[in-house]
């Protein structure tokens, strides 16, 4: 992996981790496109800017990491433990049969229908948890169930988590504080996990790289977090459907049109 490489993975990273868009199926059409493979080394990139994303959304949610908040953290590890049950004894299955555009591209299509959908007939008047300290056990359980959809490469974890927040009838804020923080854990245990499965290749990595990327992630995810918050006070996520549809046909087009040229070739 080169700097130019490191610093468009990195910018990825921090822009689409924490927005309803899937971080992993935009780092998987990314990297064919950059022509990088699934190696260890650049495995060991993704966790180094992972951590990079993390360390953002704690900055910002500074205030949540005292005693007084204790309650709102058990939920998290509530809302948390699905995933890494499901993730724990499916994970190798899901990586050998589902990390490739094809599913990426169903996906980002899949998520983009439901949130219109959702958004049709979703009224954030009739909510009833509109501040993220106040969400019950009960619905930070079903927030985690809704996670597990997010093991499919390009569904997005925010995006399920999000919507599985407004099902259980979060506001749009309150529903993507928990997604952030909920982030927190499950980004550390997958990154802590990489860490210790690749930890050899850190040894031989090219760290010039790796910290340039991980300073490109953290800006990137920081500035990302704090204009989405922002935005999601004014606006609905209509925006971020219609995006998924289009994103999710072009690369099915392209994959159709790669797959007729070299036919003809």
């Amino acid at each position: 992996m080169d700097i130019f490489q490191a610093i468009i993975i990195g910018i990825i990273e921090g822009f689409t981790e924490f927005l309803p868009i899937s971080s992993t199926g935009h780092m998987i059409v990314a990297s064919e496109f950059l022509g990088l493979p699934q190696s260890s080394v650049n495995k060991a990139y993704e966790v180094i800017i992972q951590f990079a994303a993390i360390l953002a959304v704690m900055i910002i949610y500074k205030d949540k990491f005292t005693l007084k908040q204790s309650s709102l953290w058990l939920k998290i590890f509530i809302a948390f433990l699905p995933l890494a049950i499901v993730g724990f004894i499916f994970k190798d299955t899901i990586k050998l049969y589902l990390f490739n555009v094809q599913t990426v591209a169903w996906m980002f299509i899949v998520g983009g229908i439901v949130f219109l959908i959702v958004e049709y007939f979703y009224q954030e008047e009739n909510t009833h948890t509109l501040d993220v300290d106040k969400v019950s056990y009960k619905e930070a359980f079903w927030i985690g169930i809704s996670q597990i959809f997010a093991l499919i490469p390009g569904t997005s974890r925010s995006g399920a988590t999000i919507l599985g927040g407004m099902f259980a009838g979060l506001s749009r804020k309150a529903s993507s504080d928990f997604s952030f923080l909920l982030a927190i854990p499950v980004m550390g245990a997958v990154s802590a996990y990489d860490v210790l499965k690749h930890y050899h290749e850190f040894a031989n990595a090219q760290w010039g790289p790796f910290v340039l990327g991980f300073f490109v992630a953290f800006v990137v995810a920081y500035i990302t977090v704090k204009l989405f918050l922002a935005y999601i006070q004014r606006f609905s996520f209509v925006p971020f459907g219609i995006y998924r549809i289009l994103v999710g046909i072009l690369l099915l087009w392209m994959m159709h049109a790669h797959l007729i040229s070299n036919t003809i070739a």
